[in-house]
């Protein structure tokens, strides 16, 4: 969500006749766009934005701003410790970013937009030259106020957009060069437009656009996941047999203490309904250790979920209390060396499971689409696999953007490593 935000921002000031530099001493516009889930996150804006004082003193014409979920909660602590920001933009009043820009006047008044007044138009890139991989936003906002979570109240309540919207938007994408779509909403499965369609509806159309290989969609929530949502996937092969479904816990008490609205039965059964359904199906999922008030047995029960599921990949944070979300109000009772230990744990065991189940995989040949040059090894190519799996083989830049078919030699926990196996197309 935020890498299309990102998107949409750059897109709109280049429209306005800016072009992007690398190098800040070059730039006119400094823009952090920021998240506010994690506590670790907004530190790390607070360090970086706060060393640009330097900068902004030689250069004081120079704008810097802060843009996101992170300047929608806390305008008020960012401009009483980062005085040299000129702007600060929430994300539902980016749209009016470039016109707080062009209208700077330059002096030392912050700009706060955090009211949510305005709308993203349906694109502003040229869409006649679209990356292989990229972005279409089905929704924002989310319903579900999970206690820990506070993204309703900085990303605002859900909102669809219409389906004929969102397959035109994918359809010019297509046409200019996108292999794969990634379908975004805080909370996808909960989509319905004015005229009552819902997710799967959207997934049906999409997939039959011509040229599209690959469509994912993120993020799942287990309380909105439905039956046809997998049956749509089952019908369409273009529709990537991978599902992210955050669990959070596996402890029913520590559910219902995150507002999470299902049990960890429930969850076990829409992973069994999605195996049986969708042939080769992968979960992910993301968990949270240290929740107010987890016991050892509460911790014990999310490690036997674990186990249980099986998961393609996970994601482990260890719990932070967000100002204005309802577990703030909470006892923070959980030690943070606890929380290192569980998370060192959880990581621990999906480790052991990746690294089984990679084993397995050797010998086995996938398709994936190439996503460029390695960041480790600038000598091989890295793609994904339909189930979301980390591939990186020997190839040359040209094959970017297109699908090969590679063969597995050995692996990691986190990485499959093989060769070309197969004319690319």
């Amino acid at each position: 969500m935020n890498k299309l935000d990102s998107q949409l921002v750059t897109d709109a000031l280049l429209a306005e006749g800016f072009e992007l530099t690398g190098n800040p001493e070059e730039a006119d516009v400094i823009l952090f766009n920021t998240c506010s889930v994690r506590k670790h996150a907004e530190d790390r804006v607070f360090s970086n934005v706060g060393a640009l004082k330097h900068l902004k003193r030689r250069r004081p014409e120079v704008v810097i701003g802060i843009i996101g979920c992170m300047a929608q909660r806390a305008a008020g602590e960012i401009k009483r410790r980062l005085p040299h920001v000129d702007i600060i933009c929430g994300p539902q009043d980016l749209p009016a970013l470039p016109r707080l820009i062009t209208g700077h006047s330059g002096d030392s008044a912050t700009v706060v937009a955090t009211e949510g007044s305005e709308i993203w138009p349906e694109r502003m890139r040229d869409t006649r030259i679209s990356p292989a991989s990229t972005f279409v936003s089905a929704m924002r906002g989310c319903n579900r106020f999970c206690s820990y979570c506070i993204v309703p109240y900085v990303r605002g309540r859900t909102r669809s957009r219409m389906l004929e919207d969102i397959v035109r938007e994918a359809g010019e994408l297509v046409a200019g060069g996108a292999r794969e779509i990634t379908l975004l909403g805080q909370d996808v499965n909960a989509y319905k437009d004015e005229k009552g369609r819902r997710l799967w509806d959207v997934l049906g159309e999409l997939a039959g656009i011509e040229g599209l290989g690959r469509l994912w969609f993120v993020t799942s929530h287990p309380a909105t996941v439905e039956r046809q949502l997998f049956e749509m996937m089952a019908e369409h092969p273009v529709i990537a047999p991978y599902l992210h479904l955050p669990a959070q816990s596996g402890s029913n008490r520590v559910l219902e203490a995150m507002k999470r609205g299902y049990t960890r039965s429930r969850y076990l059964e829409i992973i069994k309904e999605a195996r049986a359904i969708v042939p080769g199906i992968e979960i992910a999922s993301d968990f949270i250790v240290g929740f107010p008030g987890e016991t050892d047995r509460d911790f014990h029960m999310t490690v036997d979920l674990f186990w249980r599921a099986k998961f393609q990949n996970c994601f482990v944070f260890k719990y932070s209390p967000r100002p204005g979300a309802r577990s703030a109000k909470m006892d923070d009772d959980v030690p943070v060396e606890k929380k290192k230990e569980r998370n060192a744990i959880l990581l621990s065991i999906q480790k052991e499971i990746m690294e089984e189940r990679h084993k397995e995989l050797e010998g086995a040949k996938f398709e994936v689409l190439v996503r460029g040059v390695s960041k480790r090894d600038a000598s091989k190519l890295t793609g994904r696999t339909r189930t979301n799996r980390i591939v990186v083989f020997e190839g040359g830049e040209s094959l970017a953007g297109r699908f090969v078919e590679v063969a597995v030699d050995s692996s990691t926990p986190l990485t499959l490593f093989g060769h070309i196996a197969g004319e690319p197309y």
